[in-house]
């Protein structure tokens, strides 16, 4: 089984650059996102943006299965939608490992994507399936979880990041 490109460490800048529309969806494109549902299958993970490899083009999959082989392949996904009841969940990234913290999202989304077959795709999310397709979302836009955190909650998880790392 062939392997990954190395996630992109944070403070890597290209976490905090948006990524780029996909124009179209090709072979390039599949490819990379075989290549991004391994990496997310090794982590073991329920979601993962393309930038996190360094390959900053709008691209996410996301399986929140539990039984796995169940990834949503998403090109350029948008929140139509969110609901008002918020949903709780401990995130983490493998960008910044070691370190997880609670976030609050709204418990259900409705996203519009180009889905594997390059047609807009209309699909309501609930659970967590929400919560990451809102995780890649936040990555494609150069926004990372704990962004979402109170400043000094934000300052504590980096530095214990960095700990974790040395």
């Amino acid at each position: 089984m062939a392997t990954h490109r190395p996630f992109v460490m944070y403070p890597d800048k290209r976490l905090r650059t948006p990524a780029k529309p996909v124009e179209v969806i090709d072979d390039e494109v599949r490819a990379v996102w075989e290549e991004m549902i391994r990496a997310m299958d090794a982590m073991p993970g329920v979601g993962l943006a393309a930038v996190q490899l360094g390959i900053m083009r709008r691209l996410a999959v996301v399986d929140a299965s539990d039984t796995r082989g169940q990834a949503v392949r998403m090109a350029n996904p948008e929140v139509l939608h969110a609901s008002v009841q918020m949903r709780e969940h401990d995130e983490g990234s493998p960008n910044l490992p070691g370190v997880w913290a609670t976030v609050s999202r709204p418990r259900a989304v409705t996203v519009r994507f180009l889905n594997a077959e390059g047609a807009v795709e209309e699909r309501d999310f609930v659970g967590l399936w929400a919560t990451s397709v809102q995780h890649q979302i936040d990555h494609l836009n150069g926004k990372m979880y704990f962004d979402h955190l109170s400043k000094l909650k934000r300052d504590r998880l980096v530095a214990k990041a960095k700990k974790a790392i040395r």
